[in-house]
């Protein structure tokens, strides 16, 4: 999904407050650990991942490796943060969706 300029402010705004839930260090990123991530979007719909020191991946290397193997959007870039989001599709889990499908 891409997102326009105003659909990504607002995903940053919103997700000021989060911590990140998961972290990639030496170990890289696979294919097990992208399912783990898909699995938290699908209740949460937008987290945060840090990239820790000793990772040997960038925080824009993670996020080309999760666009690359996955539908998961990447919203922003930051540092060593990455915010991911993509649109649940259990109801009872919508959060943020409905106000990005208005942004559009």
């Amino acid at each position: 999904m891409q997102l326009t300029g105003k659909q990504k402010r607002y995903l940053r705004s919103q997700a000021n407050t989060l911590s990140p839930i998961f972290s990639i260090g030496k170990a890289g990123a696979s294919e097990e650990w992208l399912a783990e991530v898909e699995k938290a979007l699908a209740k949460r719909e937008l987290i945060k991942v840090n990239v820790q020191q000793g990772s040997e991946l960038s925080a824009k290397e993670l996020a080309a490796f999760i666009e690359a193997k996955s539908n998961i959007t990447v919203a922003q870039v930051i540092g060593k943060t990455v915010l991911l989001y993509e649109e649940a599709k259990d109801e009872k889990y919508v959060k943020y969706s409905l106000e990005i499908n208005k942004l559009a």
